[in-house]
């Protein structure tokens, strides 16, 4: 990689994290820490805004905008073949987010690019099994509550068809034995508990915080999984 294309490279990066430290940056883009130093020169010579906070990393200053982001043809490629497993592996509200960010990225593609892509996504299929077909859309909603950090409640049915009400405080999702499950604190037991996300019947978000101050990693709740795939 020439260095044009590495500045624009992290450049890239900086725009799409809220903190990079600079061996994250050195790991990325293979080069030494050093180097990392004088690309970041280099990106505040070009006027780009660029600040760093101590333990945390560099950033680039709120309200900087960068010009639109150009895709190649297997990048684009890349992200239609997405697509399909999104189509598999994701409920309804991801997949129609998905498709609004697909259609922006294609906005952006040269007329010959769209037409190999247009060429592509006609011969691309993926076959699943029924089981893996979801209808519910609670993924997206999930995803903001773990984000936010705020309370849950849901309506739940477990696999002896009992239907209880639960408030959660959820910390994260695990897609295994091929299901979408969310880990979350349950005050009712005053534990964690794991939940099917296809056997949730209702969900209702909350603007509450956490009652708990700190929770498990994801990481350390998938060392408990009862199977390994």
């Amino acid at each position: 990689m020439n260095r044009i294309d590495r500045l624009f490279g992290i450049l890239i990066l900086l725009q799409s994290k809220k903190h990079v430290s600079a061996e994250t940056i050195a790991s990325r883009f293979e080069i030494s820490v050093r180097t990392v130093y004088r690309d970041v020169k280099a990106l505040s010579e070009q006027g780009i805004p660029l600040c760093f906070e101590p333990n945390k990393g560099y950033f680039i200053v709120q309200g900087y905008f960068l010009p639109p982001v150009s895709f190649n043809t297997d990048e684009a490629s890349a992200l239609l073949m997405m697509e399909r497993f999104i189509e598999g592996f994701a409920d309804k509200s991801i997949k129609q987010h998905y498709q609004s960010a697909l259609e922006k990225v294609k906005n952006v593609l040269k007329s010959n690019q769209k037409e190999v892509l247009e060429n592509l996504n006609a011969n691309i299929r993926l076959q699943l099994p029924k089981r893996l077909r979801s209808d519910v859309e609670y993924l997206s909603l999930l995803q903001n509550a773990i984000a936010d950090k705020n309370i849950i409640y849901i309506k739940y049915k477990n696999y002896k068809e009992e239907i209880s009400e639960r408030r959660l405080e959820p910390i994260g999702l695990i897609f295994y034995a091929f299901s979408w499950h969310l880990i979350g604190y349950c005050h009712l037991r005053s534990s964690y508990r794991d939940f099917k996300v296809n056997n949730i019947l209702q969900l209702n978000c909350s603007s509450l915080p956490f009652t708990l101050t700190e929770h498990i990693s994801i990481n350390d709740y998938m060392k408990q999984l009862p199977v390994d795939y």
